[in-house]
């Protein structure tokens, strides 16, 4: 079987390609599944995407009409697919539901502890032999307040981390984790009242209609002057207009985005050279107690070899007509998942 993966960075292509060896022909292109490229994928019954593929009506005929039948997402989050027109296709479409959570999990404690110990600036100074430390102060998280706002396996580790700071802990889901419960975690089932509370707030819900700006501007401005804000899950849960609205006003120690609610067509791209003519991102990037990254929590080796992995049996159950529960949109069936 010959299989066309999309959107392959340098580091993972030899993985896939390891991976696949002796099983299937993989050709792995660094270009984003999008309408511009969809085309290519002509005569692939499947192809592999990552998270930043834009696959939307149009995308998914163009490829229905050039013979693919199975598409394996290579991430977690399935809002860049209209599983809708994907079964009325009759494609398949399958996800990795779950990889190492502690990548992500460890990565936002790295944002959050980069922006409030102000890391990059400190950084930036000694490189030109200033060892100054005004403007560099930080504060213990030791005894203040962590608001987990999704306590799924990733919330969890978070949440593991905070405790081995010595953190209170507040939590926020559509359901309790017994695991952090046992930590000491208080739920709240209200989230301006978790979002008042907490000093460092983290996201780890995934992206839906019902989560959509889950962070809006009533619910940015309840929080602490003084909060940290970290978003390692998808960037459509902040409403960034409303946090730089914000940021204006002096607020927040320091905001940790590792996402981006317009970052298709920037992540994962060089734009060094261009004009970037995202004016809010171009905006955000101002803030000297931003830090922004290119969605890379997940990119660990470990991560990525369990992503590669589950990808890879993903198109043999496809092949044996086997389904899992990866399975977003099975053959000829209707789409279905939670994004949990």
């Amino acid at each position: 079987m010959d299989i066309l993966a999309f959107g392959v960075q340098n580091d993972e292509k030899p993985m896939i390609e390891r991976a696949f060896a002796g099983r299937h022909t993989v050709r792995c292109v660094d270009v984003f599944l999008n309408r511009d490229t969809a085309p290519i994928a002509a005569d692939h019954e499947i192809v592999s995407v990552s998270v930043n593929a834009q696959l939307d009506a149009d995308v998914l005929r163009t490829l229905a009409a050039g013979g693919t039948r199975m598409i394996a997402q290579r991430a977690t989050g399935f809002n860049n697919i209209d599983l809708e027109v994907a079964a009325e296709l009759g494609m398949t479409v399958a996800r990795v539901s779950h990889y190492s959570p502690y990548s992500v999990a460890e990565f936002a404690w790295t944002l959050a502890m980069a922006v409030n110990r102000r890391v990059v600036r400190a950084a930036t100074r000694t490189r030109d032999f200033d060892f100054r430390l005004d403007g560099l102060m930080g504060r213990d998280l030791h005894g203040r307040t962590a608001g987990v706002i999704g306590t799924g396996k990733i919330g969890e580790c978070f949440a593991r981390i905070a405790h081995g700071f010595g953190m209170r802990l507040l939590g926020w889901d559509v359901a309790e984790n017994p695991a952090c419960t046992e930590l000491g975690m208080e739920y709240r089932e209200d989230l301006p009242e978790l979002l008042a509370e907490a000093d460092l707030v983290s996201l780890h819900v995934p992206l839906l209609p019902a989560t959509e700006h889950l962070l809006d501007r009533h619910g940015l401005s309840v929080m602490k002057d003084d909060a940290i804000l970290v978003n390692t899950s998808r960037g459509g849960l902040i409403d960034t207009g409303a946090l730089i609205a914000q940021l204006k006003a002096g607020r927040f120690t320091g905001v940790g985005l590792d996402v981006y609610e317009a970052e298709a067509g920037l992540f994962y791209l060089d734009k060094s050279l261009d004009v970037v003519t995202d004016d809010t991102l171009a905006r955000l990037m101002t803030f000297s107690n931003v830090l922004v990254t290119s969605h890379q929590a997940y990119y660990t080796r470990d991560a990525t070899a369990q992503i590669i992995g589950t990808t890879v049996g993903n198109i043999d159950d496809y092949l044996a007509g086997r389904t899992s529960e990866n399975v977003l949109v099975p053959a000829g069936g209707a789409a279905g998942g939670t994004g949990r």
